[in-house]
């Protein structure tokens, strides 16, 4: 056995303190949740109706992704209007009937922002396509003289993140406008004033209505470097990459600030959380400084491979980083841009981020990536700080590893015809009655991308009450979290063999085997395991076990 390392980090939580320090959120992705009115497409009622579902699970809190009205050529990440509800997915008075039924069985609600960029059919962009070169009307987004004797080139070299220029030649002139995302997704420039000041209001449309907080789209990216100086290097978000002209200008900060003093004028703690692919996390820590945001995503944790040296960096580092601006850590396995976990960990990398997996690239082994994911949610619900679960997490649910290109959606996999498989394998709606058309995610029957016949066997109905199932692990879990203060409390690491993490948090001491053999457990009552024990304490491969 090593030597005894004692490497104790503080959660910043105490008695009466914030919700969001220790809170579990869970992420829902509307079309693929659950489609009330039999269209194919998950809504704002479908949400309202599992609310005692995830209230039985022992969430905290939700995240929904854009629900906006919008165009849908990116999942409503593309945003028409940031206050009104898209009619696919229902109406305002059904947002305010979801948020109040929410409220009232004591789960927080909080809603995606897209302040990068706003649909092309949005009015501004409308009216700037109208209007001349130089106008006020073009100054909201990042116009530009193109470049060449007729301005048939590029104002600069950068690449779009869904691959291709990052730039659209407007039809009939020399000016082209930025898009670092599809060309239905016009960057916002965030030097002008109007731009600030609209989405200052638009915080306090959605503030007044009730939300609890925000999930703050590619917050890294609000802010280019003056100039949009020429860049031929990497510029891949999502990858752990952030240097370039156009990530992590310090004057995203001065933005966050400005939103931290709107929340602070509404009761109730609001919060806002930041999806910025940052490295390293001393970096990332600077955007949730005490007077700017209150969390951001733990992607480094998200993008760890199995195994546990890489596992043990990654914790040490997130929760340094964040005790040194004094915020909590989130932990974060799964979202709607990643394969799900599930599955990458039965990938011959186990926990490798593949850009989608379809039918000709590697298969991962469903049972052994389940199995590492079920041990997965022991570590990560026994860390200090806030966790995610991303929806169908809590069922096991693997990627759609199979579907057909004639299915896909994601605009990543028609930019880059193809190279890129996308993210639709992770947004296939889930699984609710497994011997029903769509697994009763449908009132119809329908389902807006496939379903694999894999989704039989994780129904939310056959796990009900099967005390070996996924869903009523992570029930218990969320409980024992909960009941022992876990979120709240200190990590130390205790000496353990190799691949072996083993830690205390509180009462309880947490083992978790990366191997493919066997270990004995310490001493202890076993409060919760993974995968069966037998009566000599031997931890199988793979999995995980809480002791008191």
């Amino acid at each position: 056995m090593p030597v005894q390392i004692k490497e104790t980090f503080l959660g910043k939580c105490g008695a009466g303190a914030e919700w969001w320090r220790n809170a579990v959120i869970y992420q829902i992705y509307p079309r693929s949740f659950a489609d009330s009115n039999g269209d194919g497409i998950g809504d704002l009622v479908g949400i309202s109706s599992k609310l005692s579902y995830l209230s039985s699970l022992g969430i905290d809190a939700i995240w929904l992704s854009p629900f906006y009205r919008s165009p849908q050529l990116d999942g409503g990440y593309d945003i028409a209007d940031y206050c009104d509800v898209d009619p696919l997915f229902g109406t305002m008075d059904d947002f305010d009937r979801m948020l109040r039924q929410a409220h009232d069985k004591g789960i927080k609600v909080i809603i995606d922002l897209v302040p990068n960029h706003t649909s092309s059919a949005h009015n501004w962009f409308q009216s700037a396509l109208k209007t001349p070169m130089g106008s006020a009307e073009r100054n909201r987004y990042h116009f530009r003289d193109g470049k060449g004797e007729n301005g048939e080139l590029p104002p600069n070299q950068w690449k779009s993140i869904f691959g291709g220029d990052a730039w659209s030649r407007i039809p009939g002139e020399t000016q082209w406008y930025l898009h670092l995302f599809d060309s239905s997704q016009p960057d916002l420039n965030w030097d002008n004033p109007e731009v600030r000041a609209e989405f200052e209001d638009i915080l306090r449309f959605w503030l007044k209505r009730g939300v609890d907080g925000f999930r703050v789209d590619v917050a890294h990216a609000l802010v280019k470097e003056s100039g949009l100086p020429d860049w031929d290097g990497p510029i891949k978000e999502g990858s752990g990459i952030n240097f370039g002209p156009m990530w992590d200008q310090e004057g995203v900060h001065d933005i966050y600030r400005s939103w931290n003093r709107v929340l602070k004028q509404f009761s109730g703690d609001r919060m806002l959380v930041a999806e910025a692919w940052v490295q390293p996390q001393s970096r990332l820590a600077r955007y949730v400084r005490n007077d700017e945001m209150h969390q951001a995503f733990n992607f480094d944790y998200l993008l760890a491979r199995w195994d546990a040296i890489a596992l043990k960096e990654v914790i040490n580092t997130s929760l340094a980083a964040g005790a040194h601006v004094g915020a909590p850590t989130t932990w974060v396995m799964s979202n709607h841009d990643t394969v799900r976990h599930t599955s990458r960990y039965g990938l011959s990398e186990p926990g490798s981020r593949p850009l989608g997996i379809d039918a000709s690239r590697e298969q991962p082994d469903e049972a052994l990536g389940l199995r590492r994911a079920r041990a997965a949610a022991l570590l990560t619900h026994a860390l200090p700080g806030s966790v995610y679960i991303y929806q169908g997490e809590e069922l096991g649910l693997p990627e759609h590893t199979t579907l057909d290109a004639a299915h896909r959606q994601d605009p990543s996999f028609f930019r880059t015809n193809g190279l890129e498989i996308g993210r639709d394998g992770c947004r296939v709606p889930i699984p609710w009655i497994s011997g029903e058309v769509s697994y009763g995610f449908s009132t119809a029957g329908k389902s807006w991308l496939p379903q694999p016949e894999s989704f039989s066997r994780y129904g939310a109905d056959l796990q009900h009450g099967d005390s070996q199932s996924t869903l009523e692990l992570y029930r218990q879990l969320l409980k024992l979290r909960r009941d022992y203060e876990l979120g709240n409390g200190t990590l130390t690491w205790l000496p353990s063999a190799q691949g072996v993490l083993y830690f205390e948090n509180g009462p309880i001491r947490i083992v978790i085997n990366l191997n493919d053999m066997a270990t004995v457990l310490p001493g202890g009552q076993v409060l919760i395991s993974s995968a069966p024990i037998d009566q000599a304490g031997v931890l199988p491969a793979n999995a995980a076990a809480w002791l008191k």
